[in-house]
């Protein structure tokens, strides 16, 4: 049985209509919530293309499946990733052309790609393609080529028109590839989505919505910045470290000494702060949110990373909506001596600097059934002293444990909506 602590209703306020002459100020509605809402998610399962706006800050691979989960219960959620992933085949991108990270980006969409489309299938397998990262760079460079000209197995597999709107964007990457590319490992998904950034006048989100609407992608995707960055972390050493594959613990090993501080940088040569901004566009459709959520991830480098730019807290504070953090579960290099208030307390501090009220930022966390996950316990009576409340319900599943399970996590935030 799900628990919410403190015993005060989980209040998700509603706006509702009133004619001009009485309306003084807007009507606000508590609601009682239930988690899980069987009635509510059945609805939303039956009617998905008008499913509610849920709406994460998520970079990387810990929300995947929960966001292919959710395709089922509604179209409309919105993703918003980070482009500042400086390893891998991405880091190879943007050594050559000078451009954001796309690797998540791409995963995310199809992630969201309706699978039952004809062709949506082979056009996964085709950008879910690595090259190989053994073989000698002319025959990797004959492989490249012969996707272009429609002669791979892997692109002759993808119907028309799709097949050569693809072909048309691996071109234009290639003309502009530099000769001394490395090919090795790349991602034939990434160099997709580069070609299009190069052709758009280096912007992500035309790219992203014409791919977007070839896989018939059910729901949003957006970089939080079109911008060249990098991102940048003081330990409690004193140390300093420039790049997110330097910090993650995926590429060499992880951090020594807790994380203190993160900021964004212009380059990986230079740690100074470099300040960013998000778009109007994208605060509009973080303001219109039905609930925002700060999900499971890296916590750095995946979630507080989206939260940096400059607006990111003023269009949270704007939406009015629940706004609900999932703490992770399992293990994250990350959080290196962070307990579970440390995290909220950073997470808020970084949502506030835009001067806005802590309370308008956070108000839920959702955690699971066993406590023991969380590091330092759930403070239950200072998260009540900040006025947060806690559901405490089931995450975890046989299958997916010790991480959270994608379908218990997408029917709690659906019950919240």
């Amino acid at each position: 049985m799900p628990v919410v602590r403190p015993d005060a209703p989980l209040a998700a306020p509603r706006r509702v209509a009133v004619p001009d002459a009485l309306a003084a100020a807007p009507l606000v509605v508590p609601r009682r919530v239930v988690v899980p809402d069987e009635v509510k998610i059945e609805r939303f399962r039956r009617v998905p293309e008008l499913g509610p706006a849920l709406l994460f800050f998520s970079g990387g691979t810990a929300m995947r499946d929960t966001a292919r989960v959710l395709t089922e219960y509604t179209h409309n959620a919105v993703h918003i990733m980070t482009p500042f992933d400086s390893g891998g085949s991405s880091a190879v991108l943007r050594r050559a052309f000078n451009m954001p990270a796309v690797g998540d980006i791409r995963a995310r969409i199809m992630a969201l790609a309706d699978q039952s489309v004809k062709g949506n299938p082979e056009i996964y397998a085709l950008f879910a393609c690595r090259l190989a990262a053994d073989q000698p760079q002319e025959t990797l460079r004959r492989e490249l080529a012969a996707l272009c000209a429609g002669r791979h197995p892997l692109i002759r597999a993808v119907p028309d028109p799709m097949r050569k709107i693809i072909r048309t964007t691996l071109m234009q990457f290639t003309e502009r590839m530099p000769a001394d590319f490395d090919l090795a490992g790349a991602g034939i998904g990434n160099l997709v989505l580069a070609g299009g950034y190069l052709t758009q006048r280096r912007h992500l989100d035309p790219v992203i919505f014409l791919y977007s609407k070839l896989v018939e992608a059910r729901g949003t995707v957006r970089p939080v910045v079109n911008a060249v960055a990098h991102l940048a972390v003081r330990l409690a050493s004193g140390e300093v470290i420039v790049g997110q594959h330097a910090f993650t613990g995926k590429q060499g090993g992880p951090v020594t000494s807790p994380i203190e501080d993160i900021w964004v940088t212009r380059s990986l040569d230079d740690p100074a702060p470099f300040t960013v901004a998000v778009r109007p566009k994208l605060q509009e459709l973080i303001a219109g949110a039905d609930l925002v959520c700060y999900p499971f991830g890296s916590f750095y480098s995946s979630l507080i990373a989206n939260l940096l730019p400059r607006g990111v807290g003023r269009a949270v504070a704007a939406a009015r909506c629940p706004k609900v953090f999932i703490p992770n579960l399992g293990t994250d290099p990350e959080l290196l001596g962070h307990t579970l208030r440390d995290q909220t307390e950073r997470l808020v501090r970084c949502l506030t600097r835009d001067g806005v009220a802590r309370r308008d930022v956070l108000q839920v966390l959702v955690v699971d059934d066993d406590e023991s996950a969380y590091p330092g316990g759930v403070p239950y009576a200072w998260l009540r002293a900040e006025g947060l409340q806690v559901v405490r319900t089931r995450l975890v599943s046989p299958e997916s444990a010790p991480y959270a399970c994608p379908r218990l996590v997408a029917r709690t935030l659906l019950s919240l909506v």
